[in-house]
């Protein structure tokens, strides 16, 4: 019952993240320093060791994604005197491209923690789906760094992680979490289109 409750309640809280993230609303991150801490939990009393783990990582990743919206602006040091002299407030943190020479690095991170923690798994845990979490978990590891960095290819990430996680979660009975994630895999195609239209507009 416990299990239940905290399952619909990230659940909940996961959709207020996923409308945030579609709005693009700085706020998302308060929503994802929230909703990891509850699926930690969750996680592991499901036995999903990876998914357990990676959820530290997103409480982390959250705090650095607030400060690097609040003050990670690509803007000159020129131009950030100038406002501060006129009393001007910073833009937002502009919407970009993933640059070309992220790409290399980020497929290396994504390997080496495929494989790393696919190891980890089927040597010290009881996991039955070593490698459907492991991969979930480290495409999320590069898609959540994508997302602080406001890339909007992290949307592809995203899709990919929403579609394999919605069968992984029927696999492991956590029906709410499972709804959730298939909700996520058709938002995350909508929001594609949002941000590459704010984009053009910003």
């Amino acid at each position: 019952m416990e299990l239940n409750f905290l399952e619909i309640f990230g659940t909940i809280v996961g959709l207020v993240y996923l409308w945030l993230e579609y709005r693009t609303s700085i706020y998302l991150w308060i929503a994802g320093i929230v909703m990891p801490a509850i699926y930690i939990f969750v996680y592991y009393k499901a036995g999903l060791y990876a998914d357990f783990g990676i959820n530290i990582y997103y409480l982390i990743a959250a705090i650095y994604g607030w400060f690097f919206w609040m003050w990670g602006h690509r803007k000159k040091k020129g131009q950030q005197s100038a406002d501060a002299s006129t009393g001007d407030k910073p833009k937002d943190l502009p919407i970009v491209h993933t640059p070309w020479k992220c790409y290399l690095p980020l497929f290396l991170v994504f390997i080496v923690a495929f494989i790393g923690i696919a190891w980890i798994l089927i040597e010290y845990t009881d996991s039955n789906v070593p490698w459907l979490d492991s991969f979930t978990t480290a495409l999320s590891i590069v898609g959540m760094w994508m997302l602080a960095r406001k890339y909007v290819e992290q949307w592809f990430a995203w899709i990919l992680v929403d579609i394999v996680c919605c069968g992984l979660y029927i696999y492991k009975d956590l029906y709410f979490t499972s709804a959730l994630y298939g909700l996520y895999s058709i938002i995350a195609i909508f929001g594609y289109f949002k941000w590459k239209k704010l984009m053009s507009v910003q």
